[in-house]
């Protein structure tokens, strides 16, 4: 069983993001770290590995800065890393990003393909199934647990009720959500052979792909800090307080 992760360096999650003089994030010199999210698919990507033969192997896209999260994950365990650093991705969208990293997952023997739901720093959610499209295989979505038998992936699809069971061939692309695992600490031994672990560097002309193939079509125009919030108000009890409630609930559209 062989399992490409996707992982993310991403600004410092519980940090305030410094926005460019373009609208875009700055990644060089900033801090950042692993994407929480993409820790649970890791793990459950080592766990599946352990228990039989096979190999994880790291897909990244972004800048030098973005080898720190490879090293995280190959300190967890993964085998190997792939990083797509290339001066021309800058401002890059959600379906470039998938363009590049399916491009990727192509140069790999793969089984399955196991992602985050959606990433910290752009929350899109979009990325992973545009992936699955383009590598023409199915797309299964907030896995909440899994297990793979006789090249068949049977997933628990969260859902606001409880869980659906989904069932498809492999290969297959998995995003899985923060309740399916619980990622484990890089151990001392674990951070000091993730240092001789091969990690591949990678640019949009070495994935065959075209400058047309990596423009966006979406662009950042404008960025403006989020209004503070207003106090609220206080309904005291009397005869008008039921039609003023109503009144409040038609206002957020609720009723």
């Amino acid at each position: 069983m062989n399992v490409v992760v996707l992982t993310k360096w991403v600004p410092e999650p519980e940090g305030t993001p410094t926005i460019d003089d373009d609208g875009l994030l700055v990644r060089e010199g900033a801090d950042g770290a692993l994407d929480p999210g993409d820790e649970y698919g890791l793990e459950a990507a080592l766990q599946l590995v352990e228990t039989g033969d096979g190999e994880v192997t790291l897909i990244s896209m972004g800048p030098e800065v973005a080898h720190a999260a490879l090293q995280r994950g190959l300190a967890m365990g993964a085998h190997k890393g792939v990083r797509i650093t290339d001066d021309g991705l800058r401002g890059a969208d959600a379906l470039v990003t998938a363009k590049v990293l399916a491009a990727a997952i192509k140069r790999q023997e793969f089984d399955l393909v196991i992602a985050g739901v959606e990433s910290t720093d752009g929350y899109t959610g979009t990325v992973p199934a545009a992936i699955s499209e383009l590598l023409g295989v199915p797309s299964l979505t907030f896995a909440r647990g899994f297990h793979v038998s006789d090249g068949t992936i049977t997933i628990e699809r969260q859902t606001a009720a409880g869980y659906d069971t989904v069932t498809s061939p492999l290969p297959a692309v998995v995003t899985v959500t923060s309740g399916a695992t619980e990622p484990r600490y890089p151990s001392l031994k674990g951070v000091m052979a993730a240092k001789s672990k091969p990690v591949e560097t990678l640019t949009v002309s070495d994935l065959g792909l075209s400058a047309e193939d990596v423009t966006a079509t979406q662009t950042v125009t404008s960025v403006s800090d989020a209004p503070p919030k207003q106090g609220g108000e206080v309904v005291e009890f009397d005869d008008s307080t039921s039609a003023r409630i109503a009144d409040l609930l038609a206002e957020a559209k609720v009723i």
